[in-house]
């Protein structure tokens, strides 16, 4: 075999183990026949002097080699190369770092928590937050407000993204959080020097992050309190930008809106919704699509409306406002409702940075159910009304210490069916539930288990258990105090709607129970 010819093959094997890099679902075969390929240069090297039969002889020999151990493929793991060895490698630590995506459940307050059943990396498909972890953990964490902080956040320091108070139930199993943050990196990221304020109980703390991205900041964890990321530029910062719609609900004809232009940041849109919810005015959010393109601190920006409008301010500056307890919004009024387009502006180049459309339907169906509650409260005050206090204090002396004839107490316990609905929507740690929260035993649990029912009905089974162990204290309102911190937000939505519910049969029976004392006294 000649010099070009080995030239030849040895680029032709350099080729395999190229497409070996770029095709790894295919590697195992592809590498076999790359070893075989530089077996036959091996052979052709160490024979260049023989006959050329004796050449052919080897390549006959290679070929039914390699048919035998195409054959054993299946069998036998193959023997890689260096190269495409290597390659794996990095291929499996790419795979061991990907994040699983989980779900929290939501508890009262605004606070999430999530069960993580084993080490590994897991993100938060609510707040973003990724949580690496060495075991399995319980993390409860929830979004706080930069403006009650913002005395700690000095300068040349600027707001990075969310603030949030995380909390584990073992410390050392939460390494490090990776927190997400709302700026716009492009080619400004070599510029940046990021960081984290920790609110420890001795004080604030800047301390180190240990890598950043194009969306996220990671910081290890050196103890659990408020943290959140922060950075330090010379240059002109860019934002995720948000931009929030609210309208205005009263009786008059018109339409009035306020339109919040924010950094794409949770604690500066927690803190519009709070300012919204605490105004006196009321407001129903606009669900319209609220991400839109990089907004510029320092820019200028102008809200336009297609149909006419009268819009206050015409155009504003705009400024992270994270740090400020009042935020700064646009102030949008029609005469006449009709259907509108808003688009934002950013003046100096005239870009549209967001745009959308508002429709009738877009609030009507709100002001609707708004009015049929108004009708329901106002029908409601009537009937409570029509029952004197003298003949509600009067059923109340004859009543107690008594059962209603339906067998309804004042004070009512959960029924069965209210126990398996409530029981359907508990998770996976139920057990923990009933001996944390519902003070059952451990003992209590495996009996429950010892029965072979489905799962739900071991759930229902532990619910009877309390309300049995409560007696006429096994109401919705004890069982919710029981679990508001350790429950789905679903669940405890179930059991206030069940105790207004009791509530609400209480004055009615009342209701009856007068009518019927007064009739008598009629007659």
């Amino acid at each position: 075999m000649t010099s070009g010819q080995e030239r030849q093959d040895v680029q032709g094997s350099g080729d395999d183990v190229s497409s070996l890099k770029a095709k790894e679902s295919y590697g195992t075969r592809e590498d076999d026949s790359a070893q075989e390929c530089k077996s036959g240069e091996d052979s052709s090297e160490n024979n260049s002097e023989s006959s050329s039969e004796s050449e052919s002889d080897t390549e006959e020999t290679d070929i039914r080699k390699s048919d035998e151990e195409l054959e054993k493929n299946e069998l036998l793991p193959p023997v890689e190369s260096e190269a495409n060895s290597q390659f794996r490698c990095e291929h499996v630590k790419t795979e061991h770092n990907q994040k699983e995506q989980v779900t929290p459940r939501k508890l009262s307050r605004g606070q999430f928590r999530l069960k993580l059943e084993a080490e590994g990396t897991y993100q938060c498909t609510v707040t973003g937050l990724i949580f690496d972890v060495t075991k399995a953990a319980v993390i409860k964490y929830s979004v706080l407000s930069w403006s009650k902080h913002a005395d700690y956040v000095k300068k040349p320091w600027i707001v990075g993204g969310p603030i949030f108070d995380v909390s584990c139930d073992s410390a050392s199993v939460l390494t490090s959080i990776q927190f997400p943050h709302s700026l716009s990196l492009n080619d400004h990221e070599s510029d940046m020097t990021f960081k984290v304020l920790h609110i420890k109980s001795t004080g604030p703390a800047i301390e180190p992050s240990v890598d950043h991205s194009m969306t996220h900041v990671k910081w290890h964890v050196s103890s659990l309190s408020p943290v959140g990321p922060v950075i330090q530029t010379q240059e002109p910062v860019h934002y995720n930008g948000a931009v929030i719609l609210y309208k205005v609900v009263n009786n008059h004809p018109s339409l009035s809106f306020r339109v919040y232009v924010a950094t794409n940041n949770d604690s500066f849109i927690k803190d519009i919704s709070n300012a919204v919810k605490h105004s006196d005015k009321k407001f129903i959010k606009i669900d319209k699509p609220p991400v839109c393109k990089k907004l510029q601190d320092g820019k200028r920006y102008r809200l336009i409306s297609e149909s006419e409008a009268e819009i206050t301010p015409e155009e504003m500056e705009f400024v992270d406002g994270s740090l400020l307890k009042l935020k700064s919004y646009f102030e949008v009024y029609l005469e006449q409702p009709m259907e509108f387009t808003l688009s934002l502006i950013e003046l100096e180049s005239e870009e549209i940075v967001w745009k959308a459309k508002l429709r009738e339907c877009d609030w009507i169906l709100h002001d609707q159910n708004k009015n049929e509650q108004k009708r329901n409260t106002i029908s409601n005050r009537r009937r409570k009304s029509s029952i004197s206090l003298s003949d509600e204090e009067f059923y109340n002396k004859r009543l107690k210490g008594r059962d209603i004839s339906d067998g309804t107490k004042a004070k009512t316990t959960l029924t069965d069916q209210q126990l398996m609905t409530l029981a359907k929507k508990m998770g996976k740690d139920w057990k923990e539930i009933g001996i944390e929260c519902l003070k059952l035993e451990m003992k209590d649990i495996q009996q429950i288990q010892a029965k072979e029912e489905e799962v739900n009905v071991h759930k229902f089974l532990m619910l009877e258990k309390w309300r049995k162990g409560e007696k006429s204290n096994g109401t919705a309102q004890n069982l919710y105090d029981s679990l508001k911190d350790h429950v789905s937000y679903e669940i405890i939505q179930i059991l206030e709607g069940t105790h207004q519910l009791f509530f609400i049969l209480h004055y009615v029976i009342v209701f009856q129970t007068c009518f019927w004392f007064q009739f008598q006294r009629i007659h």
